[in-house]
């Protein structure tokens, strides 16, 4: 008689830091080996404690994730644990429910039926890519593309995940979407995202760089951590069009990391403000050329 499979196990290392350490500590944990990181805080279901960001690292084997917690250091509390079987890929999906992502669009997964009313709906699997809406940098986006004019707007979305703004501004009018993203997982899940809300033909999604798309837009969204905003300043300000649109979110508030919002501001000077909004603990910033 066979001897049934031992069910896999996956290692994790869960470390617990300084809200404006988490981007450099989470930088650390993948130049230790990590394979995918994720952030709990105040605006998660899984919440860190009070003040503190908690970052879940996963790791290939045990001895790498062993070795990983050997080298972060004590303060951030690491402990090792592991998930045996698989069932825990889809415990997330108890908890995503149908919801307003901003005052236009509702968002719900492909398991839910979406509330009665009139408002576009976006059917969206986050699948492995983050970004579901629920997190406070992405909605705050969705609220500013509320406010816009889209009819007829070619969007690029840097950076993009799930897809979801790219296809929250197809709902609230834009006319086509270039998307990208340097994880190819990313990039095959936006494409699956424009499958199922029937846009295929208006969602182009792959992998290059923002310094190798060729062209300029109208509006252009960022929703990417402030180190890299601020280091991709140039190629981001060249992509915009004349009299056009920059949506840069990501940035923590002033209270929060003290120099974000002052560094993005410096990287984008060559540009005009025209609207810094916030929601939790996060920024975004509104530029024009």
């Amino acid at each position: 008689m066979p001897v049934p499979a031992e069910p896999p196990r996956y290692p994790y290392l869960h470390v617990d830091v300084p809200e404006p350490e988490a981007d450099e500590a989470g930088a650390r944990l993948f130049e230790l080996g990590a394979q995918g990181l994720e952030q709990r805080d105040a605006t998660t279901l899984a919440r860190g404690e009070a003040g503190l960001v908690t970052l879940v690292a996963s790791f290939g084997t045990h001895e790498e994730a062993r070795g990983a917690a050997a080298e972060v250091p004590e303060t951030w509390r690491p402990r090792l644990e592991e998930v045996v079987g698989d069932a825990w890929r889809d415990e997330w999906k108890k908890h995503f429910e149908p919801f307003r992502v901003c005052s236009g669009v509702v968002v719900r997964p492909p398991w839910r039926e979406a509330p009665a009313g009139d408002a576009p709906v976006v059917v969206l699997e986050p699948g492995r890519a983050f970004g579901t809406g629920l997190h406070e940098t992405t909605s705050l986006v969705a609220e500013v593309l509320a406010e816009m004019p889209l009819a007829g707007t070619t969007v690029l979305d840097v950076g993009c995940g799930s897809g979801i703004l790219a296809l929250v501004a197809l709902a609230l009018g834009a006319s086509r979407a270039r998307a990208i993203d340097l994880d190819p997982d990313a990039v095959a899940v936006t494409r699956e995202n424009a499958a199922r809300n029937h846009v295929s033909d208006r969602v182009m999604a792959d992998d290059a760089g923002v310094e190798s798309v060729e062209g300029t837009f109208p509006l252009v969204l960022a929703n990417i951590e402030a180190k890299t905003l601020v280091a991709l300043a140039p190629a981001l300000r060249a992509r915009v069009a004349p009299g056009g649109r920059l949506v840069l979110s990501g940035i923590l508030a002033q209270d929060v990391a003290p120099s974000q919002v002052a560094d993005v501001r410096q990287a984008f000077a060559a540009m005009h403000e025209i609207d810094l909004r916030r929601k939790g603990e996060w920024i975004a910033l509104t530029m024009g050329t």
